[in-house]
């Protein structure tokens, strides 16, 4: 008890200094705009945060009581406290953002998606190259985007390739080293894709007005070009170029979509962006829309994970501040559904109440409301879809099948040259092996191999059965043959009247054919498709078992007839026979000395003789 006590004791003391070191913290910081790292006991950064004052918000953590429980806990876990000052609010929300890159912290806001953007850049070159990037570089050069979708960057440099002759090389262009003559053609030359400025085979002029058309293609004005294309892709549909009309069809696609623009606001409006947001208690989305010349170019929304209360302000400066990173330039006014706390140099806050302005800050709330409202659906679907019910739903999908099939069974014969016939049933429940329910047939009615006549008595004495004891039928039949076995299992369920309660289909072995009762027409599955996966595992397993028994069969039959030849030799021996010496092998090695002691002398020596003179004496 004693010891208790002074371990509590101690722990209080040890609570006290920290309590007086985090107050001496908090007492030398300044009046100014900073950004605060919080550390606990292993030296790791737990948060970061930033402030307009930094000593009145730092206080804040320690001088009331949080109602929200992951703020007591964070506050619990500070051992130390590192401010860094700066100049603006502005710096302080850049600082913030960088180091919650950088430490990642536990107890931060987290974007859920923080890749960079690619860019389209035309490089500020003697022959401008045009190519993509994900890294803006101050160089002279002109960027265009950033674009939240990099196969609509692909797309665009795909199709400025197509129209125009760039270069792809980085080789210096300037006139003085064409000159030089120590550049030779390359194989863009030789197929067409480049007019080889690098031995002066193409005008500069001439090359800049394609450079030009293409700077007008990405500020929007892509009118000429897609008339262009239209008419390009009726000339090759007309000559019979159907794949290549069919790749200018698809550009034309991502052209108009990249054209698209949903003129909202008066066009003599200077250019804008907008943020909105919504968030519950564990997420927040932002919608990010920019605007020029009234449309809007280009929409993206963030999603952030939150860690204990952070405000919807936070959030937003934030994705604020995260966006003017990864774009490098926002538009000198940004429209916002509230006043964020801080403020910055660049551009001016506007919450607008009517009119155009109000337009825009709406559209971006409605889809922000949608692409939260798509996650919920998303993550409600993924929780209650599992991997069998999938399956299942894509089988029925593929084979358009009227019931869910989640009891299916597969009929397979076996035989080797008319001896031995047998058949094995498998079952799969959910799309899986339930090998309880499998069962072995031996084919008593037909003489001979006759795989038709024999899947005919398999399939019905099966499902006769399963009517006469009232248990439950399968939604699904798969025969292992072409339409001569599924034509036999049909005539099967016609006799029991069962056909149009239960599907039944046929797989081919060499083209995976599945073909169905009366449609000479097979259906081909995608290869990698689960249904085509689960069919075919459905009749691996039924050969599998099909053929153990089959073996097992006429192993045991070739093993009795060997011994039950012998004059005088009868079952009972037989059995004899082989409980002790385990197979036939080890009977025709025996010793007459062994098979006298084991079932006689006379017996013995019929066995011994047999096998080792071919007489019985």
């Amino acid at each position: 008890m004693a010891t208790l006590f002074h371990l509590f004791l101690y722990l209080q003391i040890m609570k006290d200094e920290l309590l007086t070191y985090l107050k001496s913290k908090i007492g030398g910081l300044p009046h100014s705009p900073g950004v605060y790292q919080y550390y606990n006991k292993d030296g790791v950064v737990i948060y970061v945060g930033k402030a307009k004052d930094l000593k009145k918000r730092v206080s804040s953590y320690f001088n009331k009581v949080h109602e929200e429980g992951k703020t007591r806990i964070l506050v619990k876990h500070i051992v130390d406290i590192v401010p860094i000052v700066v100049d603006t609010e502005e710096d302080a929300l850049l600082l913030e953002n960088n180091l919650i890159k950088k430490y990642q912290p536990r107890y931060n806001v987290l974007l859920k998606d923080d890749k960079t953007f690619p860019w389209i850049v035309v490089k500020n070159e003697a022959f401008p190259r045009v190519f993509q990037t994900r890294s803006f570089i101050k160089d002279g050069s002109t960027y265009f985007g950033p674009y939240t979708s990099l196969s609509m960057v692909r797309t665009l440099i795909d199709l400025f390739r197509d129209l125009y002759p760039l270069r792809t090389c980085s080789l210096n262009l300037k006139p003085e080293a064409i000159l030089k003559g120590k550049y030779k053609v390359c194989l863009e030359f030789h197929m067409g894709r480049c007019k080889a400025p690098c031995v002066g085979l193409y005008n500069e002029e001439a090359y800049l007005h394609n450079v030009e058309a293409i700077k007008n293609i990405l500020k929007g004005n892509v009118s000429s070009v897609t008339k262009y294309m239209k008419e390009l892709m009726l000339d090759l549909a007309s000559q019979m170029e159907f794949e290549k009309a069919d790749e200018i069809k698809q550009q034309l696609k991502q052209l108009e979509s990249y054209q698209s623009k949903s003129t909202v606001v008066n066009p003599k409006m200077q250019n804008v962006d907008v943020f909105s947001i919504v968030d519950d208690e564990n997420s927040a989305f932002v919608n990010f829309l920019k605007v020029v010349n009234g449309s809007i170019i280009q929409s993206h929304t963030m999603e952030f994970k939150k860690r204990i209360e952070e405000s919807q302000s936070d959030v937003l400066l934030l994705a604020i501040t995260e966006m003017q990173s990864r774009t490098q330039m926002l538009a000198a006014e940004i429209l916002v559904p509230f006043m964020p706390e801080f403020s910055f140099k660049q551009f001016s806050f506007t919450v607008p109440q009517i009119g155009d302005k109000k337009k825009l800050l709406d559209l971006s709330e409605r889809n922000v409301k949608y692409y939260r409202l798509e996650q919920i659906k998303q993550q409600i679907s993924h929780k209650k879809v599992s991997r069998d019910e999938r399956v299942v739903a894509k089988i029925q999908s593929d084979l358009r099948l009227k019931e869910s099939p989640v009891h299916i069974e597969c009929f397979d014969n076996s035989n080797i040259q008319g001896t031995n016939p047998v058949a094995a049933c498998v079952v799969f429940r959910n799309g899986k092996p339930f090998p309880k329910d499998y069962r072995h047939y031996n084919i008593k009615t037909v003489i001979g191999a006759n795989d038709f006549a024999s899947m005919q008595e398999i399939v019905y004495r099966r499902y006769k059965r399963l009517v006469d004891e009232g248990v439950s039928l399968p939604q699904l039949i798969v025969i292992d043959g072409g339409k001569g076995q599924l034509g036999a299992a049909v005539q099967a369920l016609t006799e029991l009247n069962l056909m149009g309660q239960i599907a039944v289909i046929g797989i081919a072995k060499r083209l995976e054919e599945i073909f169905f009762p009366g449609d000479p027409v097979p259906l081909y599955i995608d290869k990698n498709s689960e249904s085509l996966k689960v069919i075919q595992h459905l009749r691996n397993e039924a050969h599998r078992f099909g053929i153990t028994f089959h073996r097992l069969k006429r192993s045991s039959n070739f093993m009795g007839s060997e011994l039950d030849a012998i004059p005088g030799i009868g079952p009972a021996t037989v059995q004899q026979l082989f409980t002790h010496f385990k197979s036939l092998n080890n009977i025709k090695g025996a010793t007459m000395e062994n098979l006298q002691a084991l079932i006689g002398l006379d017996k013995g020596s019929k066995v011994y003789s047999w096998f080792n003179t071919g007489n019985v004496s």
